[in-house]
């Protein structure tokens, strides 16, 4: 992003990537202290600047910049409750 994005712009990328959205690096910009491809991590939130403050697996919180940082969504946190309810219902059932 070149500068900072609107406040329209910010609010998109919060509901496009909420809190708990789990994200795998492809590549960052960033050589001085670069998050490893390949390494898997938490968004804990969408900053002001539209920028996504991560915990990743590896324990470092470096956040990422859309549009800069190279990454994929892995599952959003209502895909993940959805697979959890799933497991908990196939456990229940007897055959």
């Amino acid at each position: 992003m070149n500068g900072f994005p609107s406040r329209s712009q910010v609010e998109r990328i919060k509901k496009r990537y909420p809190a708990g959205t789990r994200i795998e690096l492809i590549s960052m910009d960033d050589p001085y202290a670069p998050i490893e491809p390949g390494m898997q991590g938490t968004v804990e939130l969408v900053d002001d600047a539209g920028g996504l403050q991560m915990k990743w697996d590896n324990g470092r919180t470096l956040g990422i910049v859309p549009g800069e940082d190279s990454f994929k969504v892995i599952s959003k946190p209502q895909e993940e409750s959805q697979e959890q309810e799933q497991k908990q219902s196939m456990r229940g059932m007897s055959m």
